[in-house]
C-alpha cells in the first residue's frame, strides 16, 4: 500500500448508523417515529381486498382448534395456552385419559393475564423448570417459572408450587430479571448463572459465572461453582437427576459453533476431551459425540455431521473406541436425536424429507420407523426420557395439517397412534407437492419443493413466491400454513386471460 493510500485509510470516516437512536425501543420520540411510519403504511395497504385477506389470516391465527402440545412430568401433562380470551396465556395441566378426549379438563395453574393485571407488568411466559422429586413415586411439586417483562431474553425466575397452584411465599426462590440460566440440584439448592454484578457477564451479556444458591441465601452470598472467560459467549451448569446417573455437567460456550463440556468429579471439573467443534451429549451411561468438522482421532477420520457413541466411563478412562451410528451422505443429514429411556431416535432428512431410525444400544442395531410419508416433515421425540420408551411423533406437510401421534418401543411396542390433528384451513384437493432439483455450477443437486395447482400451466407466467434459508444449519422442511394457503395458493390473478393461483 502506498503512503497516500495509507493516509487515506487512516483518515476515512467511520461508518455512521443513522438509525442507532432507535435502539431506545421505549423512547417517546422513537415510538412516535414508529407510529408515523405505521400510519403511512396503513394508508397504502388498507384496501378492501387487503382487509379481506387479513380477516382470513386472523381466522387461522386465532383459531382455538389447534393442538395443545404437552410436556409430561410425573402423571401430569402440562401445556401453555393462549387465545383471544387469554392473550397472555394460561399454564395448565391434565391427565392422560382426559387429554385423549376432544375437550380435556384442564387444571389452571397460573393465569398470566390475571397476574399481569395484578402486578402492572405485561408478563410473557418463558417456560418452567420442574424439580424431579427425591423419592420415587412422589409427585412433582416445585417449579421455577420464567417470566419475561417484555418478551426479551431477560426473565424473572420465581418458585411455584403446582399442588397449591401458587407462588411459594417469602421462603421461595425469586431471582430478579436478568439473562438467567438455572438448574435444580435439590429442593433447597439451585445452580444459578445470572448478573451478579461487575465481571459476572460475558461481553455478549450472558452469564459467565455459575454459583450455588441455597434457599434463604441472597445472590451476593451464593458460592462460586463454575466460570468461563469474559470473551466467551456464555457458561452454565446443569444437574442431571436421572436415577442412578445423577451428575453435574458444565458447558463453556465459546461461540455459536464451539463449546467445551465438563463433568464434576469430587471438587474438580473433569474435561471431556474432544475438539471444540464436537457436540457433546450424555444419556445414562452413554456419551454421544457429533463433530461439526472432519475429526481425525488416532488415525481414524470421523466425518463432519456423523454421530458417534461410546460408554462415558470408558471414554473418561482414556479409551477411544467410538462406534459410528450415523454417517451423512450427499442426500442425508442428521437433524436431531432424542433418547427414550432405553432407545435412541434419530431424526434424519433425506433430500429434505423426513426419515426416522430407531437404535438399540444393546447392539446398536438400527431400524427404520415406518411413520414418514414422502415429502413430509416428521419428528420423533421422547415422551419421558428418564422413565419410559414412549415417543411422540409430529407430522406435517405443505398440504397436510399438523398431527400428533404417540407410540412405544421396547418389550411391548405399539405403532404410533393418532392423538390429535389440526384443522384444514383451505381446500387442498386441487393442489399437489412436487420435488425438483436445481443443479449448481459444480454439479450439486439442490432439492426444492413446488406447491401448486394440479393443472398448472407451464408458461412461466404464474405468480411465484420463492424463499430459502441457509443459516445456522437450519433446513426449510415441509410445513402446513393455512395463512399461505388462503393468501397465496387460493388467491386468483388473471394472467393471459386465465385466473391463476399462486405457486
Amino acid at each position: 500500500m502506498s503512503n497516500d493510500s495509507t493516509a487515506l485509510a487512516a483518515t476515512a470516516a467511520e461508518p455512521v448508523d443513522e438509525f442507532l437512536w432507535l435502539e431506545d425501543i421505549y423512547g417517546p420520540t422513537q415510538l412516535d417515529w414508529v407510529r408515523e411510519r405505521n400510519a403511512r403504511t396503513d394508508a397504502k395497504l388498507l384496501t378492501p381486498s387487503y382487509q379481506a385477506l387479513e380477516a382470513g389470516v386472523l381466522e387461522v391465527l386465532d383459531s382455538t382448534d389447534r393442538i395443545p402440545m404437552v410436556t409430561k412430568c410425573g402423571d401430569w401433562y402440562y401445556n401453555f395456552w393462549r387465545d383471544e380470551r387469554n392473550p397472555r396465556g394460561l399454564w395448565r395441566r391434565t391427565g392422560w385419559q382426559s387429554y385423549l378426549t376432544p375437550s380435556p379438563e384442564w387444571e389452571i395453574l397460573l393465569d398470566l393475564d390475571a397476574l399481569s393485571a395484578a402486578e402492572g407488568t405485561p408478563w410473557v411466559f418463558a417456560g418452567a423448570r420442574m424439580l424431579r422429586p427425591a423419592a420415587e413415586g412422589t409427585p412433582y411439586r416445585r417449579a421455577m417459572l420464567a417470566l419475561s417483562p417484555d418478551g426479551g431474553d431477560a426473565v424473572n425466575y420465581r418458585e411455584f408450587d403446582v399442588e397449591r397452584r401458587s407462588f411459594v411465599g417469602s421462603a421461595g426462590f425469586n431471582l430478579p430479571t436478568a439473562k438467567t440460566r438455572l438448574s435444580w440440584l435439590d429442593e433447597d439448592t439451585l445452580y444459578v448463572g445470572t448478573d451478579f454484578g461487575p465481571g459476572s457477564l460475558t461481553t455478549s451479556s450472558y452469564p459467565r459465572t455459575t454459583r450455588i444458591l441455597k434457599r434463604g441465601q441472597s445472590l451476593a452470598d451464593a458460592v462460586p461453582y463454575f466460570e468461563v472467560p469474559e470473551d466467551h459467549l456464555a457458561g452454565g451448569v446443569v444437574h442431571d437427576s436421572t436415577p442412578g446417573f445423577e451428575r453435574d455437567e458444565a458447558h463453556d460456550v465459546l461461540d455459536f459453533f464451539s463449546s467445551r463440556s465438563y463433568l464434576r468429579s469430587g471438587d474438580q471439573w473433569l474435561d471431556i476431551e474432544v475438539p471444540d467443534d464436537v457436540d457433546v451429549s450424555l444419556h445414562r451411561q452413554w456419551l454421544l459425540l457429533r463433530p461439526q468438522g472432519d475429526w481425525n482421532l488416532d488415525g481414524v477420520l470421523h466425518a463432519a455431521g456423523s454421530l458417534l457413541v461410546t460408554e462415558l466411563d470408558s471414554f473418561l478412562a482414556g479409551k477411544r473406541e467410538l462406534r459410528t451410528v450415523f454417517v451423512p451422505d450427499a442426500h442425508t443429514s442428521l437433524q436431531s436425536w432424542s433418547w427414550t429411556k432405553n432407545y435412541l431416535l434419530l431424526n434424519l432428512l433425506q433430500d429434505v424429507s423426513s426419515e426416522i431410525r430407531v437404535l438399540d444400544p444393546a447392539d446398536w442395531s438400527s431400524r427404520r420407523l415406518d411413520a414418514c410419508p414422502p415429502l413430509h416433515s416428521v419428528e420423533a421425540s421422547a415422551v419421558d426420557d428418564e422413565d419410559s420408551d414412549d415417543y411422540w411423533l409430529t407430522a406435517t406437510g405443505f398440504l397436510t395439517p399438523l398431527s400428533l401421534l404417540r407410540g412405544s418401543l421396547g418389550e411391548n411396542p405399539t405403532a404410533p397412534a393418532l392423538i390429535r390433528t389440526s384443522p384444514s384451513f383451505f381446500d387442498d384437493s386441487g393442489y399437489e407437492v412436487q420435488q425438483h432439483f436445481a443443479v449448481s455450477a459444480d454439479g450439486t443437486r439442490i432439492p426444492y419443493f413446488q406447491i401448486a395447482a394440479r393443472d398448472l400451466i407451464l408458461d412461466g407466467a404464474n405468480p411465484t413466491l420463492l424463499s430459502g434459508y441457509g443459516g445456522f444449519e437450519v433446513s426449510r422442511t415441509p410445513a402446513y400454513s393455512g395463512a399461505v394457503g388462503r393468501t397465496w395458493l387460493e388467491r386468483r390473478t388473471v394472467i393471459n386471460s386465465v385466473a391463476r393461483g399462486g405457486v
